[in-house]
């Protein structure tokens, strides 16, 4: 390497810890803290966020506004401050990940309802998609999976800055799971499988559209990542949907549905059927608690129907 770019990449490793270090501090902070205290500062501070975040906040409005018409303008505001509140304490809760480590810990903060399911695809030794989203405290799964005795790799995207994904990264894998990154993952979700792990994915995000297919979610058409139905009908693992709740007293229920075996051969159709399925069982899970899901993100963006030439 020239002495030129060992000068720039030097600056920028710099940059990159000064960028950090206000988030590190946060971060500090919150491990500090006795857990209640910091989760419920965390409540107050994505309450109050919501007035810095006028975006977000909007964002949040008209998705709630056009995912439940039927509602009352009472309803949607109080559950906007609902969900910046809960994004608030999902944050502490994150930078306090890793302190969660004994079988105490799990025992104390965690109810579970059909784990059998998980427990019976493992006795068949398969590998297996873990269904998800952004509802509740999804990133506790990289916790209490591996706990339970589940091999299990996470999806994740990579942090823009390496110090801050370092950070999240080891919390993610503190308990004994992997990450996988999610550009360009599709091999290492394959390799996972193949060695008969788990491999939790969310669906729940927008993607680019020619990554993407249509999946109808909240009456509305939604760009989809295909890459799971894809990969479970190439390989025949089940997806199984696992939804994690947080509850007033900061524990944590967890809800494991039963495998869903998807038939036939990868077929554009079949893809795009399956697609719609688990789409729909995320929105499902997402109606028991609306105010637990990531309504701050443009889930929805503009679609153009081919046919009609008709933006939606």
């Amino acid at each position: 390497m020239s002495d030129r770019k060992q000068r720039k990449l030097r600056k920028r490793q710099i940059f990159n810890v000064i960028e950090a270090i206000p988030f590190l501090i946060v971060a500090s902070i919150a491990r500090i803290l006795p857990r209640t205290t910091a989760l419920r500062l965390g409540g107050l501070l994505g309450r109050m966020s919501r007035f810095v975040q006028p975006e977000r906040s909007k964002t949040a409005y008209e998705n709630l506004k056009n995912a439940y018409p039927e509602q009352t303008e009472t309803w949607i505001k109080r559950q906007v401050v609902c969900v910046f509140e809960h994004l608030g304490i999902s944050g502490m809760e994150m930078l306090r990940l890793d302190k969660f480590t004994t079988q105490q810990d799990l025992d104390t903060y965690f109810t579970f309802e059909g784990l059998e399911h998980l427990e019976e695809i493992q006795r068949q030794n398969k590998g297996a998609f873990i269904l998800s989203g952004h509802i509740g405290f999804w990133e506790v799964g990289t916790f209490f999976m591996p706990m339970l005795g589940f091999p299990v790799d996470f999806v994740a995207k990579k942090v823009h800055n390496p110090v801050v994904h370092r950070f999240f990264e080891r919390q993610r894998e503190a308990a004994g799971g992997h990450c996988i990154e999610s550009k360009h993952g599709a091999r290492k979700i394959l390799r996972s499988l193949a060695e008969k792990r788990m491999v939790c994915l969310l669906l729940d995000q927008h993607l680019s559209k020619d990554q993407a297919i249509l999946a109808d979610f909240f009456g509305r058409p939604a760009y989809t990542t295909p890459i799971i139905a894809q990969i479970a009908l190439k390989t025949g693992v089940p997806v199984v949907p696992v939804f994690v709740y947080r509850k007033s007293d900061f524990t944590y229920h967890v809800e494991i549905g039963a495998p869903q075996y998807f038939e036939g051969k990868a077929t554009a159709e079949n893809i795009q059927k399956y697609t719609q399925q688990i789409t729909s069982i995320t929105e499902e899970a997402i109606r028991k608690q609306p105010e637990q899901w990531f309504w701050v993100h443009r889930r929805w963006r503009r679609v153009r129907d081919s046919k009609t030439n008709v933006q939606q």
